[in-house]
């Protein structure tokens, strides 16, 4: 499915867990195009929801509620959701404008999601995601895209925490944080927490500015592998593992039939 409006246009494959495969601003690259056929789960490319939870789940557990498939076998945790593992069916579009539905289910988690893409002055997309459950039952969200990285790339947004992490980048600690200003942020796998919802990249040849509302406001990951093209900056509703361990906040609770919203706008120029 190809959207256009404004300086922007994408490709989004609802057969394929609703990835944007491609998102360009006036013909050039936002996001490391996925190859054709490639895999979106196996591919450092595009960009996919992740929900009802985020990031890593330690041997899949979640809290005492149940337990979900390890989805990563080599650290032994669940990571990124099952959204991304199913097709979506579009309800609603137009040339500048999207909207699908999903409904599922994993391990203790029963759901119905909304996914909405719109593009014009800049980029919208948004995400809700109801308890389709029968109790109540903890829920996360986020986007997590792999921003191309030309070199020289900066990257600056505020926080006031920063997740210390063991060799599986499951949390053990928080410290003091400031965010980041400039271009530190290499090597990185880490969740901050205390976040404004803003996050601006500075590339070369154009600047990205990014805007978090509701659930996705809360927190952001930064993954970007020493010497990766990429670079991911991910607005999610709570940090690692959180449903876990309860001095890093939880996740929330939704009743029967409640539902969690995020969104994200981003403006280049």
């Amino acid at each position: 499915m190809k959207l256009a409006g404004g300086d922007w246009a994408c490709v989004v494959l609802p057969e394929r867990g609703g990835v944007v495969a491609r998102l360009a601003w006036r013909g050039r690259d936002v996001l490391v195009p996925l190859p054709d056929g490639a895999d979106p789960n196996a591919s450092f490319a595009g960009a996919f929801v992740m929900a009802p939870w985020t990031n890593r789940l330690d041997g899949g557990q979640v809290g005492g509620y149940g337990v979900v498939p390890a989805n990563r076998p080599a650290d032994g945790t669940a990571i990124h959701g099952a959204v991304r593992d199913g097709a979506w069916t579009v309800i609603a579009q137009a040339a500048d404008r999207a909207v699908l539905a999903q409904a599922g289910e994993t391990g203790p988690w029963r759901w119905r999601a909304r996914l909405s893409l719109a593009l014009g002055d800049a980029v919208e997309i948004g995400l809700a995601i109801e308890n389709a459950g029968e109790a109540p039952m903890v829920f996360g969200s986020g986007w997590h895209p792999f921003f191309l990285r030309p070199a020289g790339t900066g990257l600056r947004f505020a926080a006031q925490r920063q997740c210390i992490a063991d060799a599986r980048t499951l949390p053990i600690g928080l410290e003091a944080s400031t965010g980041v200003d400039g271009e530190g942020y290499e090597g990185l796998d880490t969740a901050f927490d205390g976040w404004d919802g803003k996050a601006v990249i500075l590339r070369p040849d154009m600047t990205l500015a990014l805007q978090a509302r509701g659930a996705w406001s809360r927190c952001v990951q930064v993954f970007c592998p020493p010497g990766a093209g990429f670079l991911c900056v991910e607005p999610v509703s709570h940090l690692p593992d959180a449903v876990n361990r309860a001095w890093l906040g939880g996740m929330d609770v939704l009743a029967p039939g409640a539902a969690l919203a995020g969104a994200l706008t981003i403006a280049a120029g």
